[in-house]
C-alpha cells in the first residue's frame, strides 16, 4: 500500500480554502480569530484605526519586557519587545506609529537600564540599534511630527551617557551621521 504525501500547510492551502468561503463565512472567521487572542485583536483594532491609541496594547508589550517588575521576577526580552514594533507594522505600518513605538523602545530602555544599572551588553546594543532604527524611522515621519519624536530621542541620548559601553557616545554618532544633530543639544 502506498503512503500519500501530504504537504506542509501553507498560506497557499489556505487561501484555496478560503475561495470556498461566502461573506458570513469570511465574516465568522474573522471572529473567532478575533476571540482567539489578544495579539489578532489588537492587529485587527490597529488595522481598521479602532479605538483612541491603537498603539496602547503595542507599548504595553514593549513596557512589559524592557522594564519588567524587578520584585515579581519578570524576565527581560528584547526579542519580544521588537516583536511588538514588528506586529504593528505588519499591522499598518504607518510611519508615525512606528517612529512612535521606537520612540518609547528606547525611552523604556534607556529608562529601565538607569533605574536598575543594567549591564547587559546585548540589551544596550539593542537599546542601540533600535535609536539608529528610530532615527530613520522619524526621518520618514512627516515634518511635523519631527522634533516631538527628536526631543524624546534626545533625552534618550542625555540618559544614554550614564550607562557606559559608549551608549550615550554611539547616540552622539548617530544623530550626526542621520544630520539631527551634532550631539551637542
Amino acid at each position: 500500500m502506498a503512503v500519500s504525501k501530504k504537504s506542509a500547510p501553507s498560506w497557499g492551502g489556505v487561501k484555496a480554502k478560503l475561495a470556498d468561503f461566502d461573506r458570513a463565512g469570511l465574516i465568522g472567521l474573522v471572529q473567532d480569530l478575533y476571540a482567539a487572542s489578544k495579539d489578532n485583536q489588537a492587529f485587527l483594532h490597529a488595522r481598521f484605526g479602532l479605538g483612541d491609541d491603537v498603539l496602547k496594547p503595542y507599548k504595553a508589550t514593549i513596557d512589559r519586557w524592557l522594564s519588567p517588575d524587578v520584585f515579581k521576577n519578570q524576565d527581560i526580552s528584547v526579542a519580544k519587545a521588537k516583536k511588538a514594533i514588528a506586529d504593528y507594522q505588519k499591522a499598518v505600518g504607518q510611519t508615525e506609529g512606528l517612529a512612535e513605538l521606537m520612540v518609547f523602545f528606547c525611552e523604556r530602555a534607556v529608562g529601565f537600564s538607569n533605574e536598575f544599572g543594567v549591564q547587559d551588553e546585548d540589551y544596550l546594543y539593542a537599546l542601540v540599534r533600535m535609536f539608529a532604527q528610530a532615527l530613520k524611522a522619524i526621518d520618514a515621519s512627516p515634518a511635523e511630527h519631527q522634533p516631538t519624536l527628536l526631543d524624546r530621542l534626545d533625552t534618550v541620548r542625555h540618559l544614554g551617557h550614564n550607562l557606559g559601553y559608549g551608549v550615550g557616545d554611539d547616540m552622539d554618532d548617530l544623530l550626526a551621521v542621520h544630520g539631527f544633530d551634532d550631539g551637542s543639544r
